[in-house]
């Protein structure tokens, strides 16, 4: 005869006291309903144009946290993509807040973007000229990066549909656009790097 499995005691004691387990302290349960808070007031559905361009972001910057892990990632990329992160934070606050609010939120600005295409600019030079298609992949660090880029482009069209709908700052859509030519550009340098040969189509 088997012996009934018991409940955890944690859910034995909430079902006996009717009491729920304590939350941890980030979770405030205002989400419960399905519904976010916006940066400086405000709320919405988690379904909503804004919030699946802002959790595009995050999850792109998420990614790239993953491959500044990689202790084979080449340290002149380094540096650019904790750039890259701190400016991603700016266009999550940007789109996170309504345009009405004007200066009172974090905005993109064209430096953002500027900062980029010298950073492109500067990989394009040190990396032969491509004749066709290449495949993704190569070193794992090289794979993140193009992984890095297909969620960029996502991002990008989230932020491009929330436009059709709303006001949105253009420099946001434009540094998204800029930056999967820049994190292509990052996964052909990382197989340089580690001597992975690019597999054309």
């Amino acid at each position: 005869m088997h012996k009934a499995q018991s409940s955890p005691s944690w859910l034995r004691i909430g079902e006996e006291y009717n009491f729920s387990p304590m939350r941890p302290t980030i979770s405030t349960g205002r989400g419960d309903d399905g519904e976010t808070d916006l940066y400086h007031g405000g709320r919405t559905k988690k379904s909503a144009l804004r919030i699946h361009a802002l959790g595009t972001i995050d999850e792109l910057n998420a990614i790239l946290g993953v491959a500044l892990a990689e202790q084979r990632l080449p340290e002149e990329l380094k540096a650019a993509l904790l750039n890259v992160q701190r400016a991603l934070f700016i266009a999550g606050a940007d789109i996170a807040t309504a345009s009405a609010l004007g200066g009172m939120a974090y905005r993109m600005s064209p430096v953002f973007i500027q900062e980029l295409e010298k950073w492109g600019i500067s990989m394009e030079q040190d990396l032969p000229k491509l004749s066709r298609f290449i495949l993704p992949g190569g070193s794992k660090v090289s794979a993140l990066f193009h992984q890095a880029r297909a969620v960029c482009r996502r991002a990008e069209r989230w932020v491009v549909a929330l436009g059709a709908e709303e006001r949105v700052n253009p420099e946001v859509r434009v540094y998204l656009n800029r930056l999967s030519d820049c994190l292509f550009l990052a996964a052909r340098m990382a197989n340089r790097k580690e001597n992975c040969a690019e597999v054309e189509v």
